[in-house]
């Protein structure tokens, strides 16, 4: 429905479909400009108050002579604000009101006034709890959009660095910004990604970047692992976009998905950059072996502790020093689980709760189940070396993608022994393999296709691209 010139009739059409009455955070305020009955709506909670009292003393200094006939010539002579559009219809209206802007009628135009006086509740922009570094800038993604993208046009001070906005969700209307690099970005992959944003048909983001992802990459869901990168860094979110990525922002987020992401991007690391070349590459050199060896540690010592003639002579201390009572697969199985357990305890714990009752549960789990003869040491051990370990990469989804294929890997050496173990490592292998990039391309590339220029690149930190000479 487009808008008529009488604003009674607006605001009884309005009134009726925002259910002004029952709404006590939306409001309305009726008074004169130029002698003429103007109404403007705003959302309490959203607008800047000391905005709309600078308006409204301009506006009450205009005369009834003062009023042209044109709603575009009154823009341009009585509205001292840069944010501020003309909307006709009310669909886009209702839409701009519920984001938290302000929208005002004036008898005699048959268009609203939209403007941009938002102020949105937003805490500090501290750098995030998971992308901690140490060394680099200590600032981070918040759940405000806006300033989001300033944090990126902060670092990134070029006209073709561009920031398009989209919404999704038809219930939501979820405001989603779309950065990446004129010239450097992969077009067809930015089509691709628009189009599947325009016509994906979803009721609400109610998962924010979870939601979308799910929307933009529906295929192939069983393979646990990750086929976007996360960041809540705006550094290494304005470091993407100028190698050529795309980063989209979804309102109420904290955090920047990047695409095409391959699970070398995805292990990379702010800390690679921030130090010497021979220091980053130590850094992410490490990643890789501790990242390898959370994957293959535990099922490798169960084909052993299996098979103990498999075990080279400089290799026996690794075996058990006590005969165990419960089955060395379901001790290492209800180890995955009670860790688990404990980290969902540890978010669910009051703060001020959380070092007694982690102390309390270090002891039992430890000392005392081992004690009980529910665990070996030797389980303990290797256990607690990868649930620390797997905090060396920032990762969730990598991480619990290794730690599905571990599982599987320990329940199929259990099993079938040795060949259980070669299967479990080539089922892991193919879905690393077999797994793609949402641009389609491969999912361990340079590995395959073969590219030993980017390897190096992606195993060794070189010299930044301004340093070479």
């Amino acid at each position: 429905m487009e808008f008529s010139t009488s604003i009674s009739d607006n605001m009884n059409y309005l009134n009726n479909k925002l259910d002004v009455d029952g709404n006590f955070d939306l409001n309305y305020r009726t008074f004169y400009v130029g002698g003429k009955v103007a109404c403007l709506y705003t959302i309490e909670g959203f607008t800047k108050n000391d905005v709309w009292q600078k308006l409204m003393e301009d506006f009450s200094s205009i005369t009834p002579e003062d009023m042209p006939p044109d709603i575009h010539e009154f823009a341009k002579k009585y509205f001292p604000y840069t944010q501020v559009s003309l909307v006709k219809d009310e669909f886009t209206m209702i839409k701009n009101l519920l984001s938290g802007l302000s929208c005002l009628f004036i008898d005699g135009y048959d268009r609203c006034f939209v403007v941009d006086s938002r102020s949105y509740p937003a805490r500090s922009v501290a750098e995030p709890e998971k992308d901690k570094v140490m060394r680099g800038s200590r600032d981070g993604f918040v759940e405000t959009l806006t300033f989001n993208t300033a944090l990126i046009r902060r670092r990134i001070r070029d006209p073709k660095m561009t920031v398009e906005i989209m919404n999704m969700g038809e219930s939501s209307h979820t405001d989603i910004a779309i950065c990446y690099f004129k010239g450097r970005v992969d077009d067809a992959l930015l089509n691709k990604v628009k189009s599947k944003i325009k016509n994906v048909k979803v009721d609400a983001l109610t998962m924010n970047q979870e939601s979308l992802a799910e929307c933009l990459y529906p295929h192939m869901w069983f393979n646990p692992f990750p086929k976007f990168k996360y960041s809540e860094r705006p550094d290494t979110a304005a470091a993407c976009i100028l190698e050529g990525n795309i980063v989209i922002l979804v309102d109420n987020s904290p955090s920047a998905m990047i695409l095409p992401s391959s699970i070398f991007d995805i292990i990379e690391e702010a800390d690679d950059y921030y130090f010497p070349p021979v220091t980053g590459t130590y850094l992410r050199l490490s990643r890789f072996l501790i990242s390898l060896l959370t994957l293959f540690l535990t099922p490798l010592w169960l084909l052993f502790m299996q098979n103990a003639d498999y075990i080279p002579s400089w290799l026996q201390f690794i075996k058990l020093s006590e005969e165990p009572q419960v089955p060395l697969l379901f001790q290492l199985l209800i180890f995955e689980f009670a860790i688990d357990g404990l980290k969902l305890a540890a978010i669910n714990t009051p703060s001020m709760l959380t070092t007694p009752l982690s102390i309390i549960a270090g002891i039992v789990l430890g000392e005392y189940s081992v004690k009980s003869g529910w665990f070996n040491s030797e389980t303990m051990l290797y256990m607690s070396f990868v649930t620390v370990a797997n905090y060396s990469q920032s990762s969730f989804e990598l991480g619990y993608a290794f730690k599905f294929m571990r599982m599987i890997m320990l329940i199929l050496t259990a099993i079938f022994n040795l060949w259980g173990f070669i299967a479990g490592v080539a089922l892991t292998v193919c879905a690393v393999i077999f797994n793609k990039t949402i641009a389609g391309k491969s999912y361990i590339y340079p590995l395959i296709p073969f590219h030993i220029k980017e390897l190096k690149k992606r195993l060794f930190r070189g010299r930044l691209p301004h340093q070479s000479k």
